[in-house]
């Protein structure tokens, strides 16, 4: 048996092509960057280190709170208002707002010990864990 194919002719052809992509959303809209930060998070015996990317941020601006094993990063990217006389925004991507990250970790975390440093855009911190009690037999009298 011979499979039939249907054609549609000129019709279908111009209006499949304007069609084509239309429920794709071509570019950015105003409104739509959602700020992200990307976070690294490592564990060795002692500590976890956190690596997050928070690029065009003063250090000023970065929050971080630590309360048991629940570690909260917060910054804020400030927009600059650089207009000069005569001149006007064409198009711009970057973004300014409010960007945090919550994690709880396995353990407690040392809040004594905990070292942050920001450099080149990514704070980098060094959560010690908290030493965990030892287990101490009770004899019942």
């Amino acid at each position: 048996m011979a499979n039939i194919q249907r054609y549609g002719g000129l019709f279908d052809d111009v209006f499949g092509d304007l069609t084509r992509g239309f429920w794709l959303k071509p570019m950015a809209m105003p409104g739509d960057g959602e700020l992200k930060m990307k976070v690294d998070v490592k564990e060795d015996e002692k500590a976890y280190t956190v690596h997050a990317d928070v690029p065009g941020v003063k250090k000023e601006d970065i929050q971080v709170d630590v309360n048991g094993n629940q570690v909260s990063i917060r910054a804020e990217v400030r927009q600059e208002k650089e207009e000069k006389k005569g001149e006007k925004v064409l198009h711009s991507e970057r973004y300014y707002g409010m960007v945090s990250r919550s994690m709880q970790l396995p353990t407690d975390i040392d809040t004594q010990g905990v070292k942050a440093e920001y450099k080149d855009g990514v704070l980098n911190l060094v959560l010690p864990k908290k030493a965990s009690a030892q287990a101490k037999r009770v004899t019942v009298s």
